[in-house]
């Protein structure tokens, strides 16, 4: 009886305090991220200067009307924008997640009671921030120095939210689908450097996709860049353009498909091929 009521009387053990979602530690992550980012002084500078200074120096170099009552700045300002988007996710996400895996970052969070989702929402808010700025930055430029009118119609603002999304979320998961092909973070910046590029030539960036040869434009139709910027040519050189696109359409309906399929690819190659370690180890 005594051992009964010294039971009954015993205080209750508090229960351990409930972890936070997977989701409201990726938005801590995702804030994280981004203040370390924009403290890499030269990361930063280098991520959003480059295009803009591209797209200055290509404006200077070239200029005159090509068509349509559109200019070749015009076109610079829409394939910027694309490239933009590749860089933020594919080029600059691939390159982060190989040095966090070559310091041990990865690993150490991969040994926390942290879901592993939060790391992945955390990078993918980086990049979307990112994106957003470099993209908002672009089209400043296109608006006050090479005559790019904001779209009038919804319709196309719908358009350019889409594309931007689908291209934002392919880049994304192709960047951290490629941050363990390097093997090591010294050679990171080569190897996803170059095949962006290379992308960012055959794909109507740096040179109008009419004038490419037929082959280079087949390749590059097999990747998401030239969907991107095909896309945001209509949202923002309208009709009057499509007769310089090679099948003298835009073709949204294909700028979706191709978009989405490469999320689902990259999705697929995501959760194949990623490595919290480095080579050799574990």
């Amino acid at each position: 009886m005594t051992r009964t009521r010294n039971a009954a009387a015993a205080p209750a053990m508090p229960s351990a305090p409930a972890m936070p979602s997977a989701l409201r530690l990726g938005l801590a992550r995702g804030v994280l991220e981004t203040k370390l980012f924009f403290r890499e002084k030269d990361a930063v500078v280098f991520t959003f200067a480059f295009p803009i200074v591209l797209l200055v120096l290509f404006g200077a170099i070239f200029s005159g009307e090509i068509g349509g009552g559109i200019t070749i700045t015009q076109l610079y300002v829409a394939g910027f924008i694309g490239a933009g988007v590749l860089a933020a996710g594919f080029q600059n996400l691939g390159i982060g997640i190989a040095a966090d895996r070559e310091r041990g970052t990865l690993k150490r969070l991969a040994g926390t009671p942290m879901p592993r989702s939060a790391y992945f929402i955390g990078k993918v808010i980086n990049v979307l921030i990112v994106a957003i700025l470099e993209t908002a930055a672009l089209l400043a430029i296109g608006v006050a120095w090479y005559g790019i009118e904001p779209p009038r119609e919804a319709a196309r603002w719908a358009a350019f939210a889409w594309i931007f999304v689908l291209g934002v979320t392919a880049s994304t998961l192709l960047g951290i689908a490629v941050s363990s092909v390097p093997r090591s973070a010294q050679s990171a910046a080569a190897v996803i450097t170059l095949p962006s590029i290379v992308l960012q030539f055959i794909s109507g960036v740096f040179i109008p996709i009419g004038q490419l040869p037929e082959w280079l434009t087949g390749i590059a139709a097999v990747f998401p860049l030239k969907w991107m910027c095909q896309g945001f040519r209509w949202v923002f050189l309208g009709d009057a353009g499509a007769a310089l696109e090679p099948a003298g359409t835009y073709e949204l309906d294909r700028v979706a498909l191709v978009l989405g399929a490469w999320i689902i690819g990259g999705l697929v190659l995501c959760l194949t091929t990623f490595r919290w370690q480095r080579r050799g180890e574990g």
